[in-house]
């Protein structure tokens, strides 16, 4: 079952919704615009699929279903090719259902990697070819880091890349009031260690840093996982990340601990508005509404990209409303890892011109299209910045460009049972002030060696 922010990471989906995309319904004229058009003429020139069809499945419904619609347009007008996406709300169970039977689409767009290795592990899904990883290498930032991501063992235990990623989230995001902030004197933090320098001297100046909300209903606590994780990425080496995602190293790691420890140090008196307590009951959806209040309830919330939701109405971004990259230490290695997530197209039934569709997205137009309408983050080097249709997507888009590592959400890596479960409810206990880490570290490695 998708987690609660794979579900937010779009446009809400209530219900099924399928359309196919028309080569006559071009969003915009080839031709005109700062569009990389040549991308498209070279690909045009090399595929011909005229009579072809293929299907392709996903989660994007509504607005979404719109938008992926609108760029499989110029794969049908170069190609010839007739595609039918269908959306559903219910994508994670229907694919399952139909590779049971036999009857799956050609492509299938997942928004968890660990569907897609289950998939893969029993035959279900093509594998790509080495040459789209080392494309993938050679051309999104963080190369390797998106070969990894959908690299996975097959029925044979021979891994090979098996999905090409697209339309990114980011997560490493701290959002907040230029306004209140150029008052008060205070400057956007270049480091981890500055970001907690601010965090103190926002409290000694007698205001409250940050807006912190772990409610979300059946999935209360999935906020906190997300803090822990951008912190295991600036307490240790990626490697280790991976080794935790795995459980390769237990949960109640001394490095795991230390993570958990420094989200706790967020949550000092005086430094969450109303509290610990308040904290972990506080509805996700509301926490934000903090920074808009006057006087400002908190001058700082951590979220992802899909969080102007839930801003009040009219609410501009990049005017009422900035975000600033979640930073990294100086010291050390790191470099600047982003935390975030994202979907992954995979041949489901193999063709030429379902692989042909693969290549397409290769091309940077096919992440313009969509990102020129809004709501896509690419980690591809080739698109033209000018599509975005304001500084804010650009620059939200630059954090994904200037990333040095990526990794995909660790508790939707995690089994259900524990990333969607016990991480989930013992961070709450530990945001309470119930529990300390290494308590909670533990409860959670008592529930993953249950599952053995």
């Amino acid at each position: 079952m998708a987690s609660i922010r794979t579900l937010l990471a779009g446009t809400t989906a209530l219900a099924l919704g399928a359309g196919a995309a028309s080569a006559q319904d071009l969003q915009f004229e080839i031709g005109e615009g700062p569009f990389t058009w040549g991308s498209l003429e070279e690909f045009r020139g090399a595929h011909d699929f005229s009579g072809e069809s293929i299907d392709i499945t996903g989660p994007w419904t509504g607005r979404d279903a719109e938008l992926v619609d609108s760029v499989i347009a110029y794969f049908e007008e170069a190609t010839g090719a007739s595609v039918n996406y269908s959306g559903s709300d219910s994508f994670e169970q229907d694919i399952v259902i139909s590779t049971d039977a036999n009857s799956a689409p050609d492509i299938a767009v997942f928004p968890q990697p660990g569907l897609l290795a289950d998939l893969v592990r029993r035959g279900e899904i093509t594998p790509l070819d080495e040459e789209t990883a080392d494309w993938i290498r050679d051309t999104y930032a963080a190369g390797e880091s998106w070969v990894n991501l959908a690299t996975f063992a097959g029925p044979d235990g021979n891994e090979s890349l098996y999905a090409f990623p697209y339309k990114i989230d980011v997560k490493s995001l701290v959002w907040y009031v230029p306004e209140q902030f150029e008052e008060a004197g205070y400057e956007i933090p270049e480091t981890y260690d500055d970001l907690k320098a601010l965090t103190e001297q926002m409290a000694e100046d007698g205001v409250t840093p940050w807006c912190i909300g772990l409610g979300s209903g059946a999935a209360t606590g999935w906020p906190a996982t997300d803090w822990v994780e951008d912190m295991m990425l600036r307490t240790a080496e990626p490697s280790v990340y991976d080794q935790w995602v795995s459980n390769d190293i237990p949960f109640d790691d001394e490095q795991v601990i230390a993570a958990i420890e420094e989200f706790g140090w967020f949550l000092q008196d005086g430094y969450v508005n109303g509290g610990r307590e308040a904290a972990a009951t506080t509805d996700f959806r509301d926490a934000p509404s903090g920074l808009f209040q006057f006087p400002p309830e908190c001058f700082m919330h951590k979220a992802a990209t899909f969080i102007p939701t839930f801003f009040p109405d009219g609410t501009v971004v990049g005017e009422d409303v900035g975000f600033f990259y979640f930073p990294a230490p100086s010291e050390g290695d790191l470099g600047q890892p982003v935390l975030g997530g994202g979907t992954m197209f995979a041949i489901t039934s193999d063709s030429e011109t379902a692989r042909g569709f693969i290549e397409f997205l290769k091309t940077p137009l096919a992440h313009e299209i969509w990102a020129a309408q809004g709501g896509l983050l690419s980690p591809h080097r080739e698109i033209n910045p000018e599509i975005f249709p304001s500084d804010s997507q650009r620059e939200l888009n630059d954090i994904l460009l200037e990333a040095t590592t990526f990794r995909f959400d660790a508790s939707d890596l995690m089994p259900g049972e524990i990333g969607a479960g016990a991480f989930w409810s013992e961070m709450v206990e530990f945001t309470t002030g119930a529990q300390d880490a290494q308590t909670t570290a533990s409860a959670i490695q008592d529930r993953w060696n249950s599952l053995q």
